[in-house]
C-alpha cells in the first residue's frame, strides 16, 4: 500500500511524519507508549466513552489510543485513527492486525479529509491536533464528522517553561544545533496550542461549543536504561542527532545526559507532562 495522495496542506509537517519523524515513532512506539500511558489514563477519566460510541482518534500516531479505545469498547463500531504519516499509519494496522483489536487506520490528513458528516460520537487526541498550519479548519472539518451532542477530548502539550525535561534537555543541546529556526508559538508543533485563550478562540470559531481548557500536570516515567535512547530519538535535539558524525553525537550524549540527573530515581526517569486536556461538545450547527 502507498501513501495517500497530498494535498497543499501541511506539506512541511507531512513531509517530517512520512520521513525520519514518523520512522522514530515506529522505532521507539513501545517506549512512548510507555511514557505517555499516564496521558491515555487522563484522557479516559476526562471522557471516558459509553458503550456504542463511535469513536475518532485524531492524530493516532501508531494507534494507542485508538486501540485503548477499542479495547474498553470490544464490540459494536470500529474505532478510527487517522494520521498522515504512513509509517505510523502502517504500524497502527499491523498492531491492531495482530491484536486482533476492533480499529480502522486512515492515512490522511485530517484538516481535510472527508469525512462522513455527523459520524463520530466521541473525537479523542492524544499530542495530535498541534500540527495543523490552518486550525481553524482543522477543527471545523472535526466538528462536521462529529454527531450532534457529540464529545471532544484532546491532550496538547502545555509550553516549554511547563515540561522543563523537554526545556532544559534542548537548552543543554543548543551548541549541537546551530542551524536550528528558532521557536515559533504560532508555527504548527508540539507547542502550537500553549496558549489556553487561543485554544478557547480557535475550538470557538471551528463550531464547538461547551469548551473547557484543563490545566494538568501528568506525572511519567522512562526506565532509565533508554534514557540516550529517548533524547536523540525525538524531538529537535533527534533531528539533529540523526545529522552529526559519531564524535559529535557522544559529544551532545555528554552534555545532555547530566540534565536529568535530578529526575532519575532508582531505574526510572520521572518526570512531568505539563498538558492541557480540551474538553468541547459539538452543541451547535456549523
Amino acid at each position: 500500500m502507498q501513501p495517500a495522495r497530498r494535498t497543499d496542506a501541511n506539506q512541511k509537517q507531512a513531509e517530517v511524519w512520512n520521513g525520519a519523524g514518523g520512522r522514530a515513532w515506529v522505532e521507539g512506539q513501545a517506549l512512548l507508549d510507555h511514557m505517555y500511558q499516564p496521558v491515555v489514563d487522563a484522557i479516559f477519566a476526562a471522557c471516558p466513552p459509553a458503550i456504542g460510541d463511535r469513536v475518532l482518534d485524531v492524530g493516532c500516531g501508531t494507534g494507542a489510543v485508538t486501540i485503548a479505545y477499542a479495547r474498553y469498547l470490544d464490540t459494536g463500531p470500529a474505532c478510527v485513527g487517522v494520521d498522515f504519516s504512513f509509517p505510523m499509519i502502517e504500524a497502527a494496522r499491523a498492531r491492531s492486525e495482530r491484536e486482533k483489536i476492533n480499529a480502522h487506520f486512515i492515512q490522511a490528513d485530517a484538516q481535510v479529509y472527508p469525512f462522513e458528516e455527523a459520524s463520530f460520537d466521541l473525537l479523542v487526541s492524544r499530542f495530535g491536533v498541534m500540527f495543523f498550519d490552518d486550525p481553524v479548519r482543522a477543527f471545523s472539518n472535526l466538528r462536521r464528522a462529529a454527531k450532534p451532542n457529540a464529545k471532544a477530548c484532546f491532550a496538547v502539550w502545555r509550553g516549554p517553561a511547563d515540561n522543563a525535561f523537554m526545556r532544559d534537555a534542548e537548552l543543554a543541546a543548543a551548541p549541537f544545533l546551530p542551524d536550528a529556526p528558532a521557536p515559533d508559538p504560532g508555527a504548527p508543533g508540539r507547542f502550537a496550542l500553549s496558549d489556553r485563550d487561543k485554544i478557547e478562540v480557535i475550538l470557538s470559531n471551528s463550531g464547538w461549543g461547551g469548551i473547557d481548557v484543563l490545566y494538568a500536570d501528568i506525572p511519567s516515567s522512562l526506565p532509565l536504561r533508554h534514557l540516550d535512547y529517548m533524547f536523540t530519538s525525538f524531538g529537535p535535539i533527534g533531528g539533529a542527532f540523526r545529522q552529526l558524525n559519531k564524535e559529535s553525537q557522544a559529544q551532545l550524549v555528554e552534555t545532555v545526559r547530566p540534565v536529568f540527573s535530578k529526575n532519575v530515581i532508582g531505574e526510572e526517569v520521572h518526570f512531568t507532562a505539563g498538558c492541557w486536556i480540551i474538553l468541547a461538545h459539538a452543541s451547535h450547527s456549523l
